[in-house]
């Protein structure tokens, strides 16, 4: 009996063929096909158009150029509607791969006039309007990265931002950057009494987006905040190699912020008796109903008591809802603490934090036990793209993971880091969302796996995070660059439920935790992350 060819082998097929295709063939499949699910995705309707004012010395605008690209669901977006819309789904970035094999770096010979195909870019692009060359960046016609060459920096930004809200749009986030500024802007009105304190100014941090990127079924672009070069564009390369993959799945196994009050009894004795007692259900009880009463969103969810001769450390686990939680959690901890000391008046609070929580230090308890949100993301990578987009095979990706993230980190002893660079996604997401970077340390725990699957021949690559520390609403979030970028992901705020939206922004950090893995990699098991940091790192000296 003939076995019927499975997704992977049809997926195969299509590839193989695809590798057989020119260049010129290859490049006019790839607009069409985009063409055609933009209109297909988006329709031809009317929506409010997502364009920013250019300066007078521009050439004079023509909003009709990117109606078809900004237009929205208007029926499945209304209120009254009970079937909630499907999400969108985009292709994967038309980027130029970054950390690629050594001849990439080399320029490339001089092709024919009857070789090279015809640009879709017009000779006077400078002359055309902000918004039809963002068309031009929309249909693919012109790469993104390309426009700070043709134009100049500032305007650059500008086309760019046009552009990334069509594509935002089309996900439902109409509008998302309006307030993320581009020009030198600060609400220190917002600031006083929530962030910061003696405030003389502010420091300017480029955001890149990354995307898109296909995480549980959706498209999603992730805003990074970093003046690292090359860490946008390599991340966007392994978002890239995820989604032509057909993306990754992200879980959250635990939900919970921690609090590890050290408390003081006469004698070690009593210390045991306060320990025995915290276990038993009936007490747990008592802890959960003084730690819930002051707050509406909390719930605590376990006491793990630690004994060391008089002094317990308490380590409350709280469900914190879209808060990170740390306030949330330190005032029920508090209410802890006053019943403990009407059942044990010798009991002193020595510290309301005993640093077994673990807050903003390595710490193996975090990397066993969690602490925020516990994330594993995995997905698989065709052979064929780890080779086109990637630039090695598998086989040497694998070995490259295995004898420097895992055996490498396990020489040096460390804790939670069997990862190649998890804290540079990590924290570039965390400036450019609101999230306290310092819980970047804990955060950035990470132990990348890789395998070649042994039917395919595929990249099996998964990241598993046990204490990512974010929320989406308090804290940095509620500044309107910040809040700007969480609306950019979909995130924004309280959720549908209680923790949706701050569940949903760990599983973005993890899978670009994950995107950027994959690309560094890769450049590692090629030997080109020199080459690909000299070219997009290092500017050119000034010719005198």
């Amino acid at each position: 009996m003939t076995q019927s060819p499975t997704v992977g082998m049809r997926l195969d097929a299509v590839l193989s063929q695809l590798d057989s295709m020119s260049s010129f063939q290859m490049y006019t499949l790839i607009v069409a096909v985009t063409m055609g699910f933009c209109v297909a995705l988006l329709g031809t309707g009317s929506s409010r158009e997502l364009l920013v004012d250019s300066d007078d010395h521009y050439p004079k605008k023509d909003k009709s150029k990117l109606a078809p690209y900004s237009a929205q669901h208007k029926g499945s977006n209304n209120n009254s509607d009970p079937v909630k819309p499907p999400k969108a789904v985009l292709p994967p970035a038309e980027s130029t791969p970054v950390c690629s094999d050594p001849t990439s770096f080399k320029k490339p010979a001089a092709a024919s006039k009857n070789d090279k195909p015809k640009s879709k870019v017009p000779d006077n692009l400078k002359e055309l309007s902000n918004e039809e060359i963002a068309a031009l960046v929309v249909s693919n016609d012109l790469r993104d990265h390309e426009l700070e060459k043709r134009l100049d920096p500032f305007r650059a930004v500008e086309v760019r931002r046009i552009a990334c809200n069509c594509k935002l749009a089309a996900l439902g986030h109409d509008g998302a950057l309006e307030k993320l500024p581009s020009e030198p802007s600060l609400d220190y009105g917002k600031v006083h009494g929530a962030n910061c304190e003696i405030v003389v100014g502010y420091v300017p941090l480029p955001v890149g987006l990354v995307g898109p990127l296909t995480l549980n079924g959706e498209s999603v672009f992730v805003p990074m905040a970093t003046t690292e070069g090359c860490l946008v564009a390599s991340t966007n390369r392994g978002a890239k190699a995820i989604t032509q993959g057909g993306g990754a799945t992200a879980v959250i196994t635990r939900d919970g912020i921690t609090r590890a009050p050290c408390v003081r009894m006469g004698s070690a004795t009593e210390a045991a008796h306060l320990t025995m007692w915290c276990q038993e259900p009936e007490n747990f009880a008592k802890l959960k109903s003084a730690f819930e009463s002051t707050t509406s969103f909390g719930k605590l969810r376990s006491c793990n008591p630690t004994i060391a001769g008089k002094n317990v450390y308490l380590r409350l686990v709280c469900f914190s809802g879209d808060a990170m939680g740390m306030n949330m959690v330190s005032k029920g901890s508090l209410a802890v603490i006053e019943l403990l000391q009407r059942e044990f008046p010798s009991l002193k609070l020595v510290a309301l934090s005993g640093n077994m929580c673990t807050d903003k230090k390595a710490a193996a308890t975090n990397w066993l036990e969690g602490r925020g949100k516990s994330v594993v993301v995995e997905a698989i990578i065709p052979k064929d793209v780890v080779k086109a987009t990637l630039k090695t095979t598998v086989k040497a990706i694998v070995e490259t993971n295995l004898h420097k993230n895992l055996i490498g980190s396990a020489m040096a002893c460390t804790i939670g880091g069997f990862n190649a660079h998890a804290s540079n996604m990590v924290t570039a997401v965390f400036l450019a969302t609101g999230q306290d970077p310092a819980q970047n340390v804990e955060s950035s725990n990470c132990i990348t796996l890789m395998e070649e699957e042994e039917e395919t021949g595929d990249l099996w690559i998964s990241c598993t995070m046990p204490s990512v520390e974010v929320g989406t609403v308090g804290g940095g979030t509620s500044l309107p660059a910040q809040a700007a970028c969480l609306d950019a992901i979909g995130c924004r705020g309280g959720g549908a439920t209680p923790g949706e939206n701050a569940q949903k922004l760990a599983q973005v950090v993890a899978a670009t935790v994950m995107a950027g893995e994959l690309s560094l990699l890769a450049a590692l098991a090629a030997n080109t992350l020199v080459q690909a940091h000299m070219q997009h790192n290092r500017k050119p000296a000034a010719k005198k």
